[in-house]
């Protein structure tokens, strides 16, 4: 039972270890370029097997890497949510997408690799859909996301899936960019995450209230660039 005991108490300590060491190598170097002996040996472990032990295979890791970040974005994104009422504009829903993870990532301790990290991840065709899943699956963001259509029911389901994808990849390589010139100490546009993301969600804001311009074959015709 002693031994038991001490073995869970280690258990803790070395898993956040584990996990904090693992998010650093994966954001500066890639999902397939760390292995789980190198996470191990940067982590201090002298088990070369700690990483399999802790979290199983690297799919398992980067889902735990993901909640990890995700129950403290989540609940932030749900106090802003709850704030809200149905008659809430565009700003204010695109407000509860960003704040959340810009307020996250400037409470955390600098360097934060947590942003880098979610880029890699989804550019990788087998790990995205743990982000994806971390995020688009929370009880908030569904609600979110049924805030902003109510503002916007005149979109076309093409258009809104349009620009759906590209608040998410504004979202996750604009983080990471701001995350990488900080790391390396160059100048950034916005001095503080929270101006970052007043400078995102009036981006945001400019996207999805733009016109829908519908084209034909494929090219507009010269009145339809026009409007």
């Amino acid at each position: 039972m002693t031994v038991r005991l001490k073995v869970a108490e280690r258990s803790g300590p070395t898993r956040e270890l584990i996990l904090e060491t693992a998010e650093r190598l994966f954001a500066e170097h890639g999902m397939y370029a760390v292995s789980n002996r190198q996470i191990s040996e940067a982590a201090g472990q002298g088990n070369n097997a700690a990483v399999g032990y802790h979290f199983g295979t690297k799919a398992d890791l980067v889902r735990a890497i993901a909640h990890k970040h995700s129950g403290p974005i989540e609940r932030r994104r749900a106090r802003m949510a709850d704030a809200l009422d149905g008659s809430a504009p565009v700003r204010d829903w695109l407000a509860c997408l960003v704040r959340p993870v810009t307020d996250h990532l400037d409470a955390l301790p600098a360097p934060t690799w947590f942003a880098r990290f979610g880029a890699q991840v989804m550019t990788d065709p087998a790990l995205r859909v743990i982000m994806v899943e971390e995020s688009l699956g929370a009880p908030a963001m569904h609600r979110v996301l049924r805030g902003l259509k109510g503002c916007l029911p005149e979109l076309p389901p093409q258009v809104w899936a349009e620009r759906a994808g590209m608040t998410r990849q504004l979202m996750v390589h604009m983080w990471a960019e701001r995350e990488r010139a900080l790391a390396e100490g160059a100048p950034t546009v916005r001095g503080s995450w929270p101006d970052a993301g007043t400078g995102l969600i009036n981006a945001l804001a400019g996207l999805w209230l733009a016109p829908s311009t519908p084209a034909r074959g494929g090219v507009e015709t010269e009145g339809e660039k026009q409007r």
